[in-house]
């Protein structure tokens, strides 16, 4: 079942640079974490990452994960979803990226980019959310 992020919470996701811990199931069952870049799409939360990476493989094996994002401003507030990843797209992933470089870096393009990465946007719909502060 769908979970919502509570308004006075969107702003992490949405606004503020804040950085989204994300947890994802390792093949043998292990959890692993990896700082992402975050926004939102509805109820949807988007995380971007390059085709054949760690979490990509994970994510795209276990769709259950789990993000903790703190706010950059008040440690004491932060929010934590469980989720599970509902679509996997490369549609729109570069701009997606782009996009992503100008909240964060305030850059026009992802300076980042590897010669011939193919940038995968997730979407995952939160099923438990938790906030505080």
């Amino acid at each position: 079942m769908a979970a919502h992020i509570p308004d006075p919470f969107r702003d992490l996701v949405t606004t503020k640079k804040a950085f989204a811990d994300l947890a994802t199931v390792s093949a043998d069952g292990q959890p692993q974490v990896t700082p992402v870049w975050i926004d939102s799409d509805g109820d949807l939360l988007l995380v971007n990452s390059a085709r054949g990476r760690v979490k990509d493989r994970n994510m795209r094996r276990e769709a259950k994960v789990a993000l903790s994002i703190i706010d950059p401003d008040n440690p004491y507030r932060h929010l934590a979803v469980r989720g599970r990843v509902v679509e996997v797209t490369e549609s729109g992933a570069e701009q997606h990226i782009d996009a992503l470089a100008k909240k964060y870096m305030g850059l026009d393009t992802y300076p980042l980019r590897k010669a011939g990465e193919r940038r995968v946007i997730y979407k995952i719909e939160p099923t438990s959310v938790a906030t505080m502060g």
